[in-house]
């Protein structure tokens, strides 16, 4: 029996899979292999026991949510799919595909962000509007879209490399991506965890006049002791002079280095006197 799509709103019912097109609000845009296989798997031995949910349009159906249960069926090779048909229109189809996947817990921290702001866009709300749809506080919202500012390469790589979302909001702080991608290396190489990494992003982030007081500071510093020591130099030829030892000194300055000789005859020296 052929149901009509007017008889089968609302209803499981099977569908043909080729029919069926991938939402286009779907956030995700990574697909863990493995996690497809272990999906394929269970359904070929247990079944699908949760029915995608589409809608109608006027070459067959959208999906609205369960894209892995049914890219886990195409695997399967699968001809039909249990599916529950709504009647949404452009708007609530793609709150209620973006909603039911922000809500998943499988979505990396960077899809998260660009369904949050896909939602807001697409729906027109603000972003405390997004925050009560989600069950998210506003702040939360707010952080998860400035996620959005890194580059793809560096979104890439961050998610090679396994860092959290708090190792990426800490690089946030950082000027350029130049920098960050220089950072992100060292992070990676150093295999930092989240506390080392805020820690040396703030390090990064010090003023290069406030990291260079120090250094002028020791350089005076030094300056003046080596002064009181050539001084000393000075003062213990002149007393060497006085006691009649035949002393001859050269001074010689770069830019590197400052070289001072002495030459002391040894008979005068060791001369010794007599009573």
């Amino acid at each position: 029996m052929k149901f009509s799509k007017q008889r089968t709103v609302n209803r499981v019912v099977l569908l043909d899979v080729n029919e069926i097109t991938s939402s286009p609000y779907q956030p995700r845009r990574q697909f863990d292999p493995k996690g497809m296989k272990e999906l394929a798997d269970s359904i070929s031995q247990s079944g699908l026991l949760q029915p995608i949910t589409v809608r109608s349009t006027e070459t067959g159906y959208e999906l609205i949510a369960g894209e892995r249960r049914l890219m886990a069926c195409r695997m399967l090779h699968l001809d039909k799919i249990p599916a529950i048909v709504e009647q949404f229109d452009d708007e609530k189809s793609a709150v209620f595909s973006l909603v039911e996947n922000l809500q998943r817990k499988d979505l990396n921290y960077f899809e998260e962000a660009a369904g949050i702001q896909q939602l807001m866009q697409r729906c027109d709300m603000t972003q405390q509007q997004a925050a009560e749809r989600l069950g998210k506080a506003q702040s939360t919202v707010a952080n998860k879209l400035r996620l959005l500012t890194f580059s793809e390469p560096l979104r890439r790589r961050m998610l090679d490399a396994g860092l959290t979302e708090r190792h990426a909001r800490a690089l946030l702080k950082l000027p350029d991506e130049i920098t960050v991608a220089a950072a992100l290396e060292h992070i990676v190489r150093e295999r930092l965890n989240v506390g080392e990494t805020e820690r040396y992003v703030e390090a990064l982030l010090e003023p290069a006049e406030e990291q260079e007081e120090p250094r002028k500071a020791t350089r005076l510093f030094i300056v003046k002791d080596l002064r009181v020591f050539m001084n000393t130099i000075s003062k213990a030829v002149s007393t060497m002079k006085l006691a009649g030892i035949d002393i001859n000194t050269t001074k010689v300055e770069d830019e590197e280095y400052i070289c001072y000789t002495m030459r002391i005859p040894k008979k005068s020296a060791y001369r010794t006197h007599s009573a």
